[in-house]
């Protein structure tokens, strides 16, 4: 298990065993995302959102702004 100790301001050193694990270096992004309260993951946000191209298929079709903002609308009523 690795740990590592907060500073007073507020940073941390990833320990390098971890840092290696996610693959990360200097100037990498990390982001925290929240699983549950109070329990984080830590998640190596180093690649481009352009290298998702072409791994989902084609599109079925063409969707217009003013049906995605019906879908968004619809969605937002049910969330209430």
């Amino acid at each position: 298990m690795s740990t590592a100790t907060l500073t007073t301001k507020g940073q941390i050193t990833i320990p390098v065993d971890v840092r290696r694990a996610l693959n990360v270096e200097a100037g990498d992004r990390v982001e925290f995302v929240e699983i549950e309260p109070g329990r984080f993951e830590v998640i190596a946000a180093t690649r481009s959102v352009r290298e998702l191209k072409g791994r989902f298929g084609k599109p079925k079709g063409t969707v217009s702004i003013e049906e995605m903002n019906a879908a968004i609308a619809a969605q937002a009523t049910r969330s209430r």
